[in-house]
């Protein structure tokens, strides 16, 4: 589980590529990574498979691979990471579980002031998960959605986000990585069959 409060951008190190998949080694100033921690990188969910102090591997099972952008990457692209939620830690975000439900791509990147607006496509299956106000993860960032229109979403950001995040090496026709508020979808399932 994670909050979608980005903790640091990690740079792609290394990408091999495997018949059963993609491995890949990220830089990263955490000193604490171990093997088997979950780690978000671009809001998905992965394990460390190994540590050497300033560096940490991943692999990119086939699922991962067709569900997300990720084997796309190239060597020097900047990723978001965050590791898990301690029991005892403080939610800031939202819980956002590392599960991408889905990509989209960055339509509109306009400046305003000192913050930035952001426009996503959304995809038909997931817009019915997406309000107003609610809560999405777009590479792993607990945002707010601060408009929604057919097949878009707008968000605000802020400097700290913006500078804190990859969003500020994302252009228009990059790809992003959404988890939509997981509520809704239990709603969604707990009704199914007594709403028509």
């Amino acid at each position: 589980m994670f909050t979608g409060i980005v903790e640091e951008t990690g740079e792609v190190r290394g990408i091999e590529r495997e018949a059963d998949g993609v491995r890949l080694r990220l830089g990263t100033g955490f000193e604490d990574l171990a093997r088997g921690q979950s780690i978000s990188v671009d809001g998905a969910c992965l394990t460390v498979e190994s540590f050497d102090g300033d560096t940490f591997e991943v692999f990119l099972a086939t699922e991962t691979v067709e569900r997300t952008s990720l084997a796309d990457l190239a060597v020097g692209d900047a990723v978001n990471l965050e590791r898990a939620l301690p029991a005892e830690g403080r939610l800031d975000g939202h819980f956002v579980q590392g599960h991408v439900d889905g990509t989209a791509e960055v339509l509109a990147v306009e400046q305003l002031g000192e913050d930035w607006r952001f426009t996503f496509s959304l995809p038909d299956d997931l817009a019915r998960y997406v309000v107003e106000k609610g809560s999405i993860a777009v590479d792993g960032i607990s945002l707010t959605v601060a408009a929604r229109g057919d097949g878009a979403f707008d968000v605000a950001i802020i400097p700290e986000t913006y500078e804190l995040t990859n969003l500020s090496e994302k252009a228009v026709g990059d790809p992003v990585h959404l988890e939509v508020d997981v509520v809704a979808k239990y709603v969604e399932r707990l009704v199914d069959g007594y709403v028509g």
